[in-house]
């Protein structure tokens, strides 16, 4: 465990201070300027509580602010951590080499594989707002109807974005994805570093949970190139002519 200094105790708090400001201050004015164009423009909306819409502005700020002092914390946390920024040139160069390789609907799946839960949370919001807007157009309707038919076809989009979620939860589980992975890395006895050969890694379940491994490797490669060159040195001295 790392113990900390007054100094850094302080300028930590400081960045979690700074970013929570900031992203209770954006969440405060997106959350105020939906409810006032929401106010402005459905009626259904005109009809909500003031509590209710007060809730709606606050608990943005709150959002807001929460994320964004986590952030800032985590942020401050690695740029202070030297064994965050340990990766060797071999394992920099291997992840360059497997991002060129994929293609663009395989980075397009990986960012939905990674963010899957983030998708569903928003697209339950975006759904939400969405059918509360189609809802809001039907004056046959009281408020408690539109906010029921709207829970509806909101939970309807979520669903199918569930499902999907749970296509790829299987597919991970048949596959050993989230433990360990297939994947194209740099050969590391290529004296060019282009050719490409299969090589199953573990996935790490947070950042640097394997970063002991690269230092391993990295220390024994080390001390091979320095036994190696000892050889060689040896060798070339038994075959100098004596003197």
């Amino acid at each position: 465990m790392k113990v900390i200094s007054k100094e850094e105790e302080r300028e930590h708090y400081n960045e979690v201070l700074k970013g929570g400001l900031i992203g209770g201050g954006v969440g405060l004015a997106l959350g105020l300027g939906g409810v006032l164009y929401g106010s402005k423009r459905y009626a259904a909306f005109r009809q909500l509580t003031l509590p209710f819409r007060s809730f709606i502005v606050t608990s943005s700020g709150t959002f807001g602010a929460i994320v964004w002092a986590e952030r800032y914390s985590v942020k401050y946390q690695r740029s202070h951590d030297p064994m965050n920024n340990y990766l060797n040139a071999q394992h920099q160069a291997q992840e360059l080499a497997r991002q060129q390789a994929k293609t663009e609907s395989e980075k397009l799946m990986d960012w939905g594989r990674e963010n899957r839960y983030s998708i569903v949370f928003t697209s339950w919001i975006a759904s939400m707002g969405l059918a509360l807007a189609m809802v809001g157009k039907n004056k046959y309707l009281s408020t408690a109807q539109k906010l029921v038919q709207a829970r509806v076809y909101a939970q309807g989009l979520t669903l199918a974005v569930l499902i999907a979620t749970a296509a790829f939860e299987t597919a991970d589980a048949k596959s050993g994805k989230g433990r360990w992975e297939t994947v194209m890395v740099l050969d590391p006895n290529d004296p060019e570093h282009k050719k490409l050969i299969e090589k199953r890694v573990h996935k790490e379940e947070y950042e640097g949970q394997d970063l002991w491994k690269d230092m391993v490797a990295a220390e024994e490669k080390r001390l091979a190139d320095q036994k190696k060159q000892r050889e060689q040195l040896d060798k070339q001295a038994s075959k100098a002519p004596a003197a």
